[in-house]
């Protein structure tokens, strides 16, 4: 199952693969595990891929841009904003990535940052394009990220560089200014609405308006959503009691319905009209095939039913979806 993004001709599938763990993040990974995971989501059916220069200070880029090469009817999403210059000294990565850091991350959200940018990053991918360019993290450079670096994507997308163009945050606030104030086709939406935090659904809303997607990205809120035991994370940090105590008990209704917590948590967003679909980190093969039975089971809408009326859903978010064109 694929959908539409806007009017931009592509079509993503219902599961993408996100880049970052065959990037090494937290842990290493050897590139034989790195291209059987990029191997079993194509055979699962998977056509979109995104990735980024920051995971792995490349090394993410590199890899996905291998394991693709010479295949076909695939989206690939990548960013910009963080440009790789070399560095003197060496040591480990210190953002999370098992890497040596012969390179270190520049912020650069100029129209010339994000030309760089995506020369760069087609370099290490190998291929003569990508198709979705995203303006990642832009948090603390959001006025440049919306007068400097959007007007050039932009741009490109008119040149036919890329085809579809947009902004990837774990917060929601200023997607929506993105969406409000220019022409972006896609949001991609970290970890604001998942079944413990829907707190996205405004941006959701909005972009169901103006016919933008949505591609949900950490929909299991870094674990706790995946395991709802005592050290489990929230948004990678020690999640609080409250939060463990919130996810034990929408676990407890979706198992009265035979349905798995992390079955639920990747199925919940794609109910909502603007998600196009459910981007999920992985480091293996077996991670990847777990995803995709997870993906393919449906959930009964009781479930959903029941949550909403236990108060473990927001007020809309547990509606049917009516999918929009």
């Amino acid at each position: 199952m694929t959908t539409a993004v806007g009017g931009t001709g592509l079509e993503v599938s219902r599961y993408g693969f996100g880049g970052a763990p065959i990037g090494n993040l937290f842990e290493e990974v050897t590139e034989e595990q790195a291209r059987a995971a990029v191997d079993a989501a194509w055979d699962s059916g998977v056509r979109l891929f995104d990735t980024a220069p920051h995971y792995g200070l490349g090394l993410s880029e590199r890899r996905l841009g291998a394991a693709l090469k010479g295949r076909s009817g695939y989206v690939l999403s990548t960013k910009v904003g963080r440009l790789l210059v070399p560095r003197s000294r060496t040591g480990r990565d210190d953002e999370g990535f098992d890497v040596s850091a012969e390179l270190t991350r520049e912020w650069d959200f100029s129209g010339d940052g994000v030309r760089r940018s995506l020369e760069e990053s087609l370099a290490r991918l190998g291929l003569p394009s990508v198709d979705i360019a995203l303006i990642h993290d832009p948090d603390d450079h959001l006025e440049q990220a919306l007068a400097e670096a959007y007007p050039a994507l932009a741009e490109l997308r008119e040149q036919g560089v890329v085809r579809a163009i947009g902004v990837g945050m774990n917060q929601w606030q200023a997607p929506l200014r993105f969406v409000q104030e220019t022409a972006v086709d896609v949001v991609m939406l970290a970890g604001r609405y998942t079944l413990l935090d829907q707190s996205g659904l405004p941006l959701l809303e909005e972009c169901v308006r103006r016919g933008v997607r949505v591609l949900a990205a950490g929909v299991f809120n870094s674990g706790i959503l995946a395991t709802p035991t005592p050290g489990s994370t929230y948004d990678y940090l020690p999640a609080p009691a409250p939060l463990l105590e919130k996810a034990a008990r929408i676990a407890e209704v979706c198992e009265r319905h035979g349905v798995t917590l992390p079955q639920a948590a990747m199925a919940f967003p794609l109910r909502h009209p603007a998600v196009a679909s459910v981007v999920l980190g992985a480091r293996s093969a077996e991670e990847v095939a777990t995803n995709a039975a997870l993906l393919s089971r449906p959930v009964p809408d009781a479930v959903w039913a029941d949550l909403a009326s236990e108060g473990l859903l927001a007020e809309g978010s547990g509606e049917p979806a009516v999918r929009a064109e």
